[in-house]
């Protein structure tokens, strides 16, 4: 007969290698589980340190000090008279090899009472755990309470042959666990640090029911939440009973604790279910975390932000005021001579409607000082790009006067097919420390504006009604310069998410010569984005460090 068993999972959000505030948060939480009734709590995976560290894990001091935190936690949590399950970096005692596992360990009254090690270490878009950590061989059951568990960490399930037409491993880590395990396991367990993108939600649960049905067993899989540099955890902690249905469910982009009992196989419900209607309000939801976090983890309290009139900057203030409180924003207009009169105007509304503070700081005196300094080297040239981008570089170097002066942020507003094709300036509204909607194609902009003015304008609708304009230049448009928005983003998820040719775009029904254009961007703009600040990603394949392209190559797609 299994164990009547308690189980708290605890989605909780840490700051990498801040062991005495994780310690302390840890324990915290763990004392709501005991009062709550729980035997056991699962926490996510490398909880301790926070995920995922990167190189940090090669400097011995810091796998020093992750020691001695879990020997703390061990001790405090020692009179709880609870059992943990929780991620950790573990030292590999093998001579060869890498040095590290990432790990899961089961430890109760002061006790590690288990330990297991990842398998299946990814390589692929962000991941990189192969860099630092052994893979662990096949095992990971244990018993707890009367209770046979199969502890398995995140990418260990990624690998169903009969969801994935090509598995990227060699190995089924919860097949091979199960076939070793010398008693049937009651409950699979997976501590997780799984990046938020979009759709995202819906594979994950396919991925879980169907590990549930094909094992005939029960499943509990803990998540990560909060903003790390570019990543947004979402939580979304689930347990599933043995036929795939969900039975308990922490919240979306919120620190959670959530209780399932084995005694019914049933548990706490703390979300509704996601469905791609709710798209647009997750990518939201996502940005806003990702948002407070960065700001908040790097030491910032407060930011700054250009406010040209136009939907990008107003989005981006919109976003950070949710995420900071709109006592900590501050919206700077830089009217220039091409500014219209009602950018001016829209820009002041959404500040009001946000209830920011506002200020003007016009630049044509700057604009006009610049030009007379160059014209006795620009004489003879016509007027170009070049004049256009020194009005972005005033303002880039004005809002960083102030974002120093003051002890801010900037927050970049280029969204991704601009950033993606180079309509944006070095060193001008590329300057920033956070670029918050650098994963955001312009058409989900517009879904994201019109999302946040679902109960109330917020966003002024002339704002998302008027044409798109940087305006550097007279009645400039963005249409002078790019394909409309809906077939730029079109060609540009294609090239970029699905990795499609050329000649595969082109049979979508886009004209060839623009296709071939907008991939030119693409490449000769490089240089730019390698220089771009951090930005949050929210799609399948966002330019950082999931995108590694050289910058200076020489490759050109064959068309045949």
């Amino acid at each position: 007969m299994i164990a009547a068993m308690k189980i708290a999972l605890i989605q909780y959000n840490p700051i990498i290698g801040d062991f005495k505030r994780n310690i302390a948060a840890i324990t915290g939480w763990l004392g709501k589980a005991k009062a709550a009734g729980c035997q056991m709590a699962v926490l996510p995976e490398l909880a301790l340190s926070g995920y995922p560290p990167q190189d940090l894990l090669e400097r011995p001091a810091f796998l020093d000090d992750q020691d001695r935190a879990f020997a703390r936690l061990l001790a405090k949590t020692a009179d709880l008279g609870l059992g943990v399950i929780c991620g950790l970096v573990t030292r590999n005692p093998n001579p060869v090899g890498k040095p590290l596992h990432n790990s899961a360990v089961l430890f109760a009254e002061g006790e590690v009472l288990f330990t297991t090690h990842k398998q299946l270490l990814p390589t692929y878009d962000v991941f990189d755990e192969a860099r630092y950590f052994e893979p662990g061989s096949a095992g990971g059951t244990c018993r707890y309470q009367g209770l046979h568990l199969g502890l398995t960490i995140c990418e260990d399930i990624w690998n169903d042959k009969s969801l994935f037409p090509r598995p990227l491993y060699a190995t089924e880590p919860v097949a091979a666990m199960l076939t070793k395990a010398d008693t049937p396991v009651d409950l699979l367990i997976n501590l997780a640090a799984s990046p938020f993108n979009i759709g995202k939600g819906g594979i994950r649960r396919k991925i879980f029911a169907n590990l549930c049905r094909c094992h005939s067993l029960p499943f509990i899989y803990v998540n990560q939440v909060g903003g790390q540099d570019s990543l947004i955890f979402d939580g979304d902690s689930l347990a599933l009973d043995a036929d795939g249905t969900v039975v308990a469910r922490a919240a979306r982009f919120a620190e959670d604790l959530v209780v399932f009992d084995t005694d019914t196989w049933q548990g706490e419900i703390h979300a509704a279910p996601a469905d791609a209607e709710q798209e647009t309000g997750e990518v939201c939801e996502a940005l806003i975390l990702g948002t407070r976090d960065y700001v908040r983890k790097c030491g910032f309290t407060k930011v700054v932000i250009g406010l040209s009139g136009g939907v990008d900057s107003a989005l981006t203030a919109a976003i950070a005021a949710r995420a900071l409180g709109p006592e900590n924003v501050l919206g700077l207009a830089l009217p220039s001579p091409y500014s219209s009169r009602e950018s001016l105007e829209d820009a002041e509304q959404l500040a009001r409607n946000l209830d920011i503070e506002f200020r003007i700081l016009p630049i044509t005196d700057l604009f006009e000082t610049f030009l007379a300094a160059l014209a006795p080297i620009f004489a003879g040239a016509a007027p170009d790009v070049t004049e256009q981008n020194i009005q972005a570089r005033i303002r880039g170097n004005l809002l960083m006067a102030i974002a120093n002066k003051q002890r801010r942020l900037l927050l970049s507003t280029g969204n991704k097919s601009e950033n993606a094709v180079g309509y944006c300036t070095l060193y001008g509204d590329m300057s920033g420390g956070l670029a918050v909607i650098a994963d955001v194609p312009k058409q989900l902009v517009y879904a994201l504006c019109r999302h946040l003015n679902r109960d109330r304008e917020i966003i002024p609708r002339r704002t998302i009604d008027k044409p798109p304009s940087a305006e550097l230049a007279p009645n400039q448009k963005d249409e002078d310069d790019l394909p409309p928005y809906p077939v730029l983003d079109a060609i540009l998820a294609a090239y970029l998410e699905e990795h499609r040719s050329i000649a595969e775009i082109v049979a979508r029904g886009f004209a060839r010569k623009v296709v071939e254009e907008v991939i030119r961007r693409i490449r000769t703009n490089e240089y730019k984005r390698k220089q771009a600040p951090l930005g949050l990603k929210v799609t399948t394949k966002a330019f950082g460090q999931g995108r590694r392209y050289p910058t200076a190559e020489g490759y050109r797609e064959s068309i045949s």
